[in-house]
């Protein structure tokens, strides 16, 4: 599974928790962080944006080694990295149209 989303510092959510859940439920997590945040149990104290094209390189390293079955988005960290991120699973990922 290719989880993309942004890593939590504090554990308890983000990429971080994504995995372990992927992890326990028998299945191969590789991830694309879209962000890095400085939280807690308290709240969220920052958050930096990856660069899209960082985001982009890591979900085509990801997809062009082992494949993927299936993707999970969680926080992407800004509109433009959104915006590539869906072109990029549409033009590589999408299904084609029944005939």
């Amino acid at each position: 599974m290719l989880i993309i989303a942004g890593s939590d510092s504090g554990g308890g959510a983000g990429i971080q928790a994504d995995i372990k859940t992927v992890t326990m439920l028998g299945g191969h997590a590789m991830t694309a962080i879209t962000a890095i945040t400085a939280q807690n149990t308290l709240g969220v104290q920052a958050v930096m944006p990856v660069p899209t094209d960082m985001v982009i390189a890591q979900i085509t390293s990801c997809v062009s080694d082992i494949g993927v079955d299936a993707v999970k988005i969680g926080m992407i960290g800004s509109a433009e990295t959104a915006h590539a991120v869906a072109d990029w699973l549409e033009a590589h990922l999408a299904s084609p149209s029944p005939s």
